[in-house]
């Protein structure tokens, strides 16, 4: 976007502001889920230079934290600083998505390798990930878990039961040579009284089916941690992705952040491969924030942005004001915006945001009170030199 906001940010850092911080309405096309605000949301934005991601990372913590102890709901507990950090990596294999919710115990266990050494048509060839839950279940628990399951758009959900011999009683144990059980036993870390779920798809799907079952798992259970808010710092992002559809590449978060390893990285790794200086900050599952070291240096970002299919041409003509800037060099920066309106969700327990906005739009973007938006008078096309042609 020509008027992207994040050049407002880095333009101050390179115009000598060492760091600001402001509470910032935002007007943005963002989409309608129920932790988004069509329209127009708040955030607590805040940028650094001559900072890396760790300085943001204890600033944002330092904020959080008073925050939440000063607001949440007595006897809350709440995660105190440092903040765990989890790559993105690691956050989709252990909790299936990137906005993990750590007041859930279970987590996620690859045995992709291991299912190769099987027999068990369904997950040859595919990504399996694995759930070790160490409860009682009844028939009816199982059944219904299925029926969640399938509900997403699974075929199946498979599961072992380790009994007090430690042999397994389920409808996938014949498919597991003998010889591989103690594999398994060792593998999952398996005790008498647990039960093992097993879910294979690609790996795109096998992460999300399996972090909806930790979730569903957690709550039918009783297993998360209820009145806490649970934080962590996800960081390690893809810097590009390919566009299922076009087949191009492109960038998969904020195109100004600073690229791992610099040009040499852009220069000599498969863009898919290269990572980027980007994290978010996610508590209960929420994300409350995105940031980035930002990218300061002109000829990183002329590649970068080539890689994603844009010429210097191009990229001086859409942001041109940047590009201008840093021809007078500028400083490392780094910084980070939490949602406020995602703040307050959490603090009052509410599932949708617009539940804390006084006169908040519909999902669809309207506003129902003001009838808006409406049709417009010719009149008011003409005060605008906006002309509608058929």
């Amino acid at each position: 976007l020509p008027q992207a906001p994040q050049q407002y940010k880095q333009l101050l850092m390179v115009s000598g502001i060492d760091k600001y911080f402001q509470i910032a309405p935002c007007f943005r096309d963002e989409d309608a889920r129920a932790d988004r605000s069509p329209g127009e949301f708040y955030q607590l934005d805040f940028e650094m230079s001559f900072a890396a991601q760790e300085d943001v990372f204890r600033a944002g913590e330092e904020v959080l934290s008073a925050v939440f102890e000063e607001f949440a709901p007595e006897g809350a507990a709440v995660t105190k600083a440092p903040y765990p950090v989890i790559s993105y990596r690691q956050a989709m294999v252990e909790f299936g998505t990137d906005k993990p919710d750590l007041r859930n115990p279970l987590r996620i266990l690859d045995v992709t390798e291991f299912f190769r050494k099987c027999t068990f048509k369904p997950f040859l060839g595919r990504t399996v990930r694995a759930i070790k839950v160490h409860a009682e279940m009844s028939k009816g628990f199982h059944e219904k878990l299925l029926q969640f399951a399938v509900a997403l758009g699974m075929a199946g959900l498979g599961y072992l039961e380790v009994a007090e011999d430690f042999s397994y009683k389920g409808p996938i144990d014949k498919f597991i040579p003998e010889e591989l059980k103690e594999e398994l036993r060792r593998l999952a870390g398996l005790e008498a009284g647990d039960t093992i779920f097993f879910i294979a798809d690609k790996e795109e799907r096998a992460n999300y089916y399996a972090g909806k079952i930790r979730n569903e798992l957690g709550e039918k259970l009783g297993l998360t941690e209820q009145n806490a808010f649970r934080f962590c710092y996800v960081n390690d992002f893809p810097m590009y992705q390919r566009d299922p559809e076009t087949k191009q590449i492109g960038f998969t978060h904020n195109p100004f952040s600073m690229p791992q390893g610099g040009l040499e990285a852009l220069e000599t790794k498969d863009p898919l491969d290269i990572l980027a200086f980007q994290y978010d900050i996610v508590c209960n599952g929420v994300e409350l924030s995105s940031g980035a070291v930002r990218n300061h240096d002109m000829n990183i970002m002329v590649k970068a942005f080539e890689i994603a299919g844009y010429d210097e041409k191009t990229l001086k003509k859409k942001f041109g004001a940047l590009y201008q800037a840093f021809q007078f060099g500028a400083p490392p920066h780094a910084g980070m915006a939490p949602g406020v309106d995602r703040m307050l969700m959490l603090l009052r327990g509410e599932e949708n945001i617009r539940e804390v906005i006084a006169f908040p739009m519909s999902g669809s973007g309207q506003d129902l009170m003001c009838s808006a938006p409406g049709e417009v008078t010719e009149q008011q096309l003409r005060e605008v030199h906006i002309k509608v042609r058929g």
